[in-house]
């Protein structure tokens, strides 16, 4: 290259004064990209540094600085008396298609699967507005008390701060062993429990460690989208299972599909119908399950606000046979960003469990455990649920009562004894996608029903059109405003 081109290359390097970066290192990345993307030849001389000073107006040190960065890495090689030259040993860039569309190398098919599966999961995003579906009350969360409880841990660092348990912090483990038993009636020891990065991580690691590509897996029907993005993730063959008033229809998965190894269930508070699995199902879904060894997947993901009597008995007090894993989460309880969840495995189970949860992560961060452990031993994890459970009754009747004051004719309400959102059916012809968007453009959030169903399910797993409703995050005003917004998209105004 002459040097007139050279010195052009170099008096146009990027270089913003004043940023955040030194000078040094704004200098190294620069070159390094030139030479790179082959702007600068292997054996090129530079310019001398007092010369390249002068070119870039900058100290003499600066370049020297940036010089020796790049010698250390093998970019560049240089003597004294001889000058600096682009090492010979960094190979010409590979031409690139100019025209190549996407990614050069394609994802793998469990990629493309995760990818598929997980661009139709909504996600929370802007700001809280009606009727937001899976959100807590997170505005009535002691947020001093638990700034307090990690502080004190963090002033008092200990050998628990290096590297712990994959199946969690022990203290915790036994703690939620006794609410666990108290609260859902299920049976385990601390060594069954694993703490995960929140229920989608333990969802994961199951589909992982308990299916082979190819096996084939009972998934609800409408169900969590959450969950069957796992599974697909596994190479797993999900078939869909309808829901009644009963919950999962097992009779239907046993005719069509008996050969499934596992199935996923929400057995206490169904997502989205909000129905809750009768006895004689449930019977039948562990009797299933015990005859042809498969598992299944309990995901309790809400139980502790049920707002008419005690919550019901979990799936997992009646396995006899050691088939089902427990999932809970926190983030319903407490706040979705404390990303905190927990299986319980039975005994067999639970030491694979660790073993992959260790390979995932090595294990979910330490002084949120134990800010936890401590929030649970002294009480405040009790008052928050019976605080948070009489404030999600309220404002659950104050949009049962809207919904049949001022929606009766439009709306027909499904379940609403539990949870944090309840369904509501269309009584005219209504396009759930339709009213969806109208939403949207009105500043409301409308999920429709559809948005759980499976695309591959057949007409027997179909759900009337309907929406899913969220209240327990809404305050009174905008909850107010979502019911006439809604009135409106619905009568046509």
């Amino acid at each position: 290259m002459p040097a007139s081109h050279l010195h052009q290359l170099i008096a146009a390097l990027p270089l913003q004064r004043g940023a955040g970066e030194p000078l040094f290192r704004q200098l190294y990345a620069a070159i390094k990209a030139a030479i790179l993307d082959g702007r600068m030849s292997p054996g090129m001389q530079l310019p001398p540094t007092r010369d390249f000073c002068r070119l870039l107006a900058v100290s003499r040190q600066t370049v020297l600085n940036a010089y020796a960065l790049l010698t250390a890495e093998g970019y560049l090689d240089g003597a004294v008396g001889r000058g600096t030259f682009v090492s010979r040993d960094v190979p010409l860039p590979a031409p690139v298609p100019a025209t190549a569309p996407g990614l050069l190398r394609p994802l793998s098919a469990r990629g493309q699967g995760v990818v598929a599966t997980m661009r139709q999961v909504a996600f929370h995003r802007g700001p809280l507005r009606a009727f937001r579906v899976g959100m807590p009350r997170i505005d009535h969360f002691p947020f001093d008390v638990w700034h307090r409880l990690e502080a004190r841990r963090w002033r008092r660092p200990d050998h628990h701060f290096g590297y712990s348990d994959p199946a969690g912090y022990l203290p915790l483990r036994e703690l939620l062993c006794v609410y666990l038993k108290a609260s859902r009636g299920v049976q385990c020891t601390p060594q069954q429990i694993v703490i995960t990065s929140g229920s989608q991580q333990a969802l994961f690691l199951l589909s992982t460690i308990l299916l082979a590509p190819g096996d084939s897996a009972w998934m609800e029907s409408p169900g969590y989208r959450g969950a069957s993005g796992p599974l697909r993730a596994a190479g797993a063959r999900v078939f869909p299972v309808p829901v009644d008033a009963q919950g999962l229809d097992v009779a239907y998965g046993v005719a069509h599909c008996p050969q499934a190894k596992l199935a996923y269930v929400t057995p206490s508070h169904q997502m989205p119908l909000g129905v809750s699995m009768s006895l004689p199902r449930r019977l039948a879904l562990l009797a299933w399950a015990a005859h042809n060894k498969a598992w299944l997947v309990e995901d309790d993901y809400d139980s502790e606000y049920r707002y008419t009597g005690a919550p019901l008995a979990s799936l997992q007090s009646l396995d006899r046979a050691g088939c089902v894993v427990y999932v809970g989460t926190l983030s319903k309880v407490l706040f979705p960003g404390l990303r905190l969840g927990y299986m319980v495995a039975p005994p067999a189970l639970a030491d694979a469990l660790v073993q992959a949860k260790a390979v995932m992560d090595r294990h979910t961060a330490i002084v949120p455990q134990m800010a936890l452990a401590d929030f649970i031993a002294e009480g405040h994890f009790g008052r928050h649920i019976r605080r948070t459970r009489d404030s999600n009754a309220e404002r659950r009747d104050l949009l049962v009562r809207g919904l049949a004051r001022e929606l009766d004719d439009q709306l027909l309400c499904g379940p609403a004894d539990s949870g944090l959102e309840l369904c509501a059916y269309f009584r005219a012809g209504h396009d759930e996608e339709t009213v969806s968007r109208a939403g949207l453009a009105r500043g409301i959030e409308l999920r429709p029903l559809g948005h759980y169903a499976d695309p591959a399910a057949g007409p027997e797993c179909a759900t009337p059109p309907g929406l899913l409703l969220g209240f327990a995050a809404i305050p009174p005003d905008e909850m107010a405003h979502g019911l006439r917004e809604l009135g409106r998209i619905l009568r046509g105004r």
